[in-house]
């Protein structure tokens, strides 16, 4: 007897293991059919939320490298305010969980009035990642200005056997990449030219088989894994843009500020 329930409950598992992975990978298909669709006002909402819940710490990630401003250029800036760049993909998977980060940071010196979801290449490493796009999106400040941009589609071409050009960087805008990032690499954040980060803010395979929802409800959970890494790099972002304001936002007063910015 005792070995048939032993028998039952090994194939329980079994079974349910493999109902996660149809549901994981039945969630994934589905996500594309949101991509460029407009994340409405409680999405951005929630999303705010998440940015300015001081009790959600996260947890240390690598400390963005300090670039020297290029001679005779200072510090980078957009309408008299100091420049937050970022320069990636809507393919690339680590752009993906990056940009999650970046944009709880950057809600807490300003406001999304227009994001738009996307996934990662269905066709790349971790296929769908859930995420937003900077393409088409509005941001405002009264402290920063911030320009994203996205240089390819999520759509694979085989005819031209990549993904097709969705916005091609400024003159200004390749050489400072050229000049702190040679080999090209995405994503890649230049903080006013003071400091810049190259490479994903969390593996994505944190949030592999999520939806938007799922990882906003995994963000809001201070121990859960998704909240530690994502809302760790964002505290990070934020740190460095604290740094280019000589701490004079609010947010700077957070003690997560002060302690990241005596590690440097």
């Amino acid at each position: 007897m005792r070995k048939i329930i032993y028998v039952a409950a090994f194939l329980a598992i079994i079974a349910g293991i493999a109902l996660f992975y149809v549901n994981s990978s039945s969630v994934r298909s589905l996500l594309p059919a949101y991509d460029g669709v407009q994340a409405d006002a409680a999405a951005l909402a929630e999303l705010n939320g998440i940015a300015n819940n001081a009790t959600l710490a996260g947890s240390a990630i690598a400390v963005p490298k300090m670039v020297e401003p290029a001679a005779g250029k200072g510090v980078l800036a957009l309408n008299g305010k100091p420049e937050i760049l970022y320069i990636g993909a809507d393919y690339c998977p680590f752009c993906a969980t990056t940009r999650w980060a970046l944009i709880i940071a950057l809600m807490r010196f300003g406001a999304f009035s227009s994001l738009r979801y996307m996934t990662s290449s269905a066709a790349d490493s971790y296929p769908s990642t859930p995420t937003f796009t900077f393409y088409g999106s509005d941001y405002s400040s009264s402290v920063i200005s911030f320009v994203g941009v996205e240089m390819a589609t999520n759509k694979f071409n085989q005819t031209i056997n990549n993904y097709p050009v969705l916005q091609n960087l400024t003159g200004a805008e390749q050489a400072l990449m050229l000049q702190n990032d040679p080999n090209g690499s995405i994503p890649f954040i230049d903080f006013a030219n003071q400091s810049k980060v190259i490479g994903g803010a969390a593996y994505p395979s944190l949030i592999d088989g999520m939806d938007w929802q799922q990882i906003m409800l995994q963000l809001k959970s201070a121990d859960s894994p998704v909240s530690q890494a994502i809302i760790g790099a964002a505290n990070v972002y934020t740190a460095e843009i604290c740094k280019v304001l000589n701490n004079s936002a609010s947010v700077c007063s957070e003690s997560y500020v002060s302690a990241i910015q005596k590690s440097q």
